[in-house]
């Protein structure tokens, strides 16, 4: 069993595809850490980035779907709402959210769709020691992430969840879909204002770059409340570095990646290479 990155490892004729479609592409991460993953199993299996702008999305999975060897699609931005039309099968929390980000084709030759951005940001909490139950919080973005997110925490036992966004139409909607299954546990905000709330969630993609603003102001943050940020970076983001630096409890993006790997490694049916290599979250968390 390879116990390190085995660079001569290379695709052969029988090796399982998966790719990952996303536009832009150069911050992905997946692909660095799940081929580490295959090669360090001794899986024959390669993940590979595709950069396909929305137009184009549709035509490039209906030809995707077509490759026999292909064992699954990981979807990034801007494309989780896409792709559902090509889904035939949708789990429950694809089709409460909307949206889905891993497709994988079953035996009887259906395509199924899951949504697993709420549940890496959940375990990730939990696995941070923060619990959610009977808390209020304050998410800033309602897009696909941020909607499974919102699902997820709900249904896990938050109080309430106060959603933002620049374009307000859109967590108004959002709001409206989820009432029936979560009622008077949803509320809309014209700004993000973070007073009164126990935890404040960045679902944008703002803090990608040093010099993008902050989603929301944090002189108006309640003390004691946690501040988290779904934007993977390789160190701490902006938001994080000024709530840490006021005295705030943060939680990083990369937890939410780290325990995705895993909820990926099992959809797609190889949770047993990460357990071959002794896999463990904290790998990525540095």
């Amino acid at each position: 069993m390879p116990t390190s990155l085995d660079l001569t490892a290379r695709p052969g004729g029988s090796t399982q595809l998966f790719v990952i479609v996303s536009d832009p592409v150069a911050q992905l991460q997946l692909p660095t850490i799940f081929n580490d993953i295959f090669r360090r199993a001794g899986f024959d299996a390669v993940l590979i980035p595709m950069h396909v702008a929305a137009e184009h999305f549709d035509r490039v999975f209906d030809g995707l779907k077509e490759v026999r060897n292909l064992a699954g699609v990981m979807v990034g931005v801007p494309h989780k709402q896409a792709v559902l039309r090509h889904a035939e099968r949708s789990s429950e929390m694809a089709a409460i959210v909307g949206a889905a980000n891993a497709m994988r084709r079953d035996p009887d030759g259906r395509w199924l769709a899951e949504m697993l951005d709420g549940d890496g940001f959940w375990f990730g909490l939990g696995a941070a020691g923060y619990q959610v139950r009977g808390r209020r919080a304050l998410l800033v973005g309602a897009g696909s992430a941020g909607s499974a997110i919102a699902a997820v925490l709900l249904e896990q036992g938050l109080e309430h969840v106060y959603l933002s966004d620049i374009v307000p139409a859109k967590a108004a909607a959002l709001a409206e879909r989820f009432a029936a299954r979560w009622p008077g546990r949803i509320s809309t905000l014209a700004t993000p204002d973070p007073r009164g709330m126990d935890m404040v969630i960045n679902a944008t993609p703002l803090g990608r770059r040093d010099d993008d603003p902050l989603p929301f102001d944090l002189e108006r943050l309640t003390p004691g409340a946690l501040v988290a940020d779904i934007v993977v970076s390789s160190s701490e983001t902006p938001l994080l570095r000024a709530a840490a630096a006021r005295g705030f409890r943060t939680h990083r993006g990369i937890y939410m990646l780290s325990e995705q790997v895993r909820s990926y490694a099992e959809f797609f049916g190889f949770a047993w290479a990460l357990d071959r290599i002794g896999w463990s979250e904290d790998e990525y968390e540095a």
